[in-house]
């Protein structure tokens, strides 16, 4: 398991703990309250059969930033599924900004992504998810994604299950794209924001999520709202 925690001291830089896995965090810079930390790959992943299993959390008050520095790809399994699973804990007042590259699931490829994340009072999350079917010339494998948000407490803040097969497109889902780009803000209400044709969802709890298909990464037009949200709170 790649395990990333980050605590207030009292005095000087937040402290930074770091466990490796299949990812590795490497700590970029440090300061009275918030860090920047980037995941790096260990080796080729994810391949049939790999389990991947990430697990944040931001201590009270703390702030951190959080980027890939490569994209992750699912080969081709030989029929074994893999797994790719991230636990999100941010406590009261902390912030965790998540600027995700993309997530790419080769022909061939079966994979289960969990996002389970927890959100203390006054904690704000950012996160970047874009979900790619196949590789250039691809229609993709499959791709069973959820992301489950909750409070502190228990209630829901966002619920989704995707269950996504590049073979398979469905019609009001993926249709005949190839990529799901999304951004969420959690805990908090954005600004009125120029998305640049994606679906802007205001959440009934403060959060809102912006989505956009394409067929390609690149032409995904999410990095503004990304900047644009990460930067008002």
């Amino acid at each position: 398991m790649t395990r990333i925690a980050v605590a207030g001291t009292g005095e000087g830089p937040v402290r930074v703990a770091t466990t490796p896995g299949l990812l590795q965090a490497r700590t970029v810079s440090r300061g009275p309250d918030r860090a920047h930390v980037a995941l790096v790959a260990g080796g080729a992943m994810l391949v049939g059969g790999d389990r991947i299993e990430v697990e944040i959390e931001v201590g009270e008050g703390c702030v951190l930033e959080l980027e890939d520095v490569g994209g992750t790809l699912a080969y081709p399994g030989e029929g074994r599924r893999s797994a790719f699973d991230v636990t999100i804990h941010i406590a009261a007042r902390a912030r965790l900004v998540w600027r995700s590259h993309p997530f790419v699931v080769a022909d061939g490829a079966a994979v289960d992504r969990t996002v389970t994340i927890t959100l203390g009072d006054g904690a704000v999350l950012c996160l970047r998810e874009t979900l790619v079917l196949g590789r250039t010339g691809e229609r993709g494998g499959a791709l069973r994604s959820r992301l489950h948000a909750r409070t502190a407490a228990g209630d829901p803040l966002l619920l989704e299950d995707l269950d996504l097969d590049g073979a398979r497109p469905v019609a009001g889902v993926m249709g005949p794209y190839r990529v799901l780009d999304s951004v969420l803000l959690l805990g908090a209400r954005p600004r009125a924001t120029s998305a640049d044709g994606a679906v802007v969802l205001a959440l009934e709890a403060p959060g809102s999520l912006a989505r956009t298909v394409a067929h390609d990464a690149h032409s995904a037009g999410l990095d503004a709202v990304l900047e644009d949200w990460a930067a008002q709170h």
